[in-house]
């Protein structure tokens, strides 16, 4: 079942204004691993993609290495997280730059032209989309549509030759996901998923804390995350748009800050839906619930979500003491300490920090740090949880993929 829903789409969007935006677009298209050796985000050509458009991209890329060129991004959706955080930090990148968007929404064309300076040949619509592919100044696009729309806009941005940012989740199914990463190993270009949290200071620091077990080995893990949601952003309530209530959308804060923090991936999960309080509001989609990610060493994560309940916390818990975020998740406002004392670490524009890594790795062929893999992990582990709630069983997690960013010593 398709339960996923990215929370980066417009917030007012119905299912008349998705079929009206995408046009005639479709909607549906039919080992353990540590980063530093990861491959498949690579820029190395593929026996069934176009060499030359591949050598061309390359040459551009190297280019723009050479001479200093700021990468130009073109952000495809201008809902409220590209209006409020993406196009904001990409004032503040130093190697990459807002060249392009891509809306379904002509009266906001105007808006974003004259505050940003985006020339008209730098925008489009759902049906000119691919005509991007002819746009030199456009090197990468991020894309922040409803999630049911990221499997076609990825694989339609790799087959337009660029390089690929999705928000997250990445997709609706495994399948999808599987998908997307084989048009962009085809097209070569890289691809990554949007988690911003694995280049802000504090969460590297919990990274750090739990994979070096400075305190010792984690032997408990709190990931909370929840927020009260109104009938303001009513999409987040229809299983159709959204796919799923808080899990797919907050509480894959839970998955991911357990697993970076332990550095491990789960063997199992086991879950329990939150009882509803409002039949209504949450007649389709989850109000909250509770789960638990089991790791291989005996250790456990105790993970909450919901829509109905505000917690943002994520702490680790060690013979010798304990480290921990709170807020952990939100854009900006993060504090930490640990059984020591204080972090004392100061916030970061995270998005930027983001974008400007990912302009990193294109410049530098390197690979990115939060693979289009790790969301398929995501997605994986959010599909088991599910099974989980549903049958009231615990769910063995040991074939989703093997991916852990294990990069927390190391400057960004």
């Amino acid at each position: 079942m398709n339960r996923l829903f990215s929370k980066s789409s417009d917030l007012r969007i119905s299912r008349r204004d998705l079929v009206r935006a995408c046009g005639a677009a479709t909607l549906a298209l039919p080992g353990f691993m540590m980063l530093g050796s990861l491959q498949s985000c690579s820029s190395k050509s593929n026996d069934s993609e176009s060499s030359g458009g591949t050598a061309d991209r390359a040459a551009r890329d190297q280019a723009s290495a050479t001479t200093g060129r700021k990468l130009g991004i073109a952000l495809v959706g201008l809902g409220k997280y590209s209006e409020g955080e993406l196009a904001p930090a990409l004032q503040e990148t130093k190697l990459c730059r807002l060249a392009g968007i891509v809306t379904g929404t002509p009266d906001k064309i105007g808006k974003w032209t004259h505050k940003y300076d985006i020339p008209e040949a730098n925008v489009y619509n759902y049906k000119t989309f691919d005509r991007i592919a002819d746009n030199k100044d456009i090197d990468i696009i991020y894309v922040v549509l409803p999630n049911s729309m990221h499997a076609e806009y990825v694989i339609r941005a790799a087959q337009a030759g660029k390089h690929v940012i999705c928000e997250k989740p990445l997709a609706n199914s495994p399948a999808d996901c599987r998908r997307m990463m084989d048009a962009c190993r085809k097209a070569g270009v890289k691809f990554s998923v949007g988690y911003r949290l694995h280049f802000e200071p504090h969460n590297r620091e919990m990274m750090r804390l739990g994979q070096q077990q400075a305190m010792g080995p984690v032997k408990k893990i709190y990931a909370q995350n929840g927020q009260k949601e109104g009938y303001d952003t009513p999409w987040r309530f229809d299983k159709e748009l959204a796919g799923g209530g808080p899990l797919p959308d907050v509480g894959i804060y839970c998955i991911q800050g357990a697993i970076y923090t332990k550095g491990q991936v789960p063997i199992a999960v086991s879950a329990k839906y939150h009882p509803k309080t409002d039949q209504k509001k949450f007649k389709e989609v989850e109000e909250g619930m509770d789960f638990t990610l089991y790791f291989s060493d005996g250790s456990v994560a105790e993970c909450r979500t919901s829509y109905n309940d505000t917690y943002n916390l994520l702490r680790a818990e060690t013979d010798k003491g304990w480290f921990e975020l709170s807020p952990a998740y939100e854009y900006s406002g993060l504090k930490g300490k640990t059984s020591q004392g204080d972090m004392n670490i100061d916030n970061v524009n995270q998005q930027a920090r983001q974008m400007d890594a990912f302009a990193d790795c294109i410049l530098n062929n390197k690979e990115t740090t939060v693979p289009a893999e790790m969301g398929l992990r995501d997605v994986q582990l959010v599909e088991a949880i599910y099974r989980a709630a549903d049958t009231g069983r615990k769910i063995p997690t040991q074939d989703v993929a093997q991916v852990v960013d294990s990069t927390a010593t190391k400057a960004i």
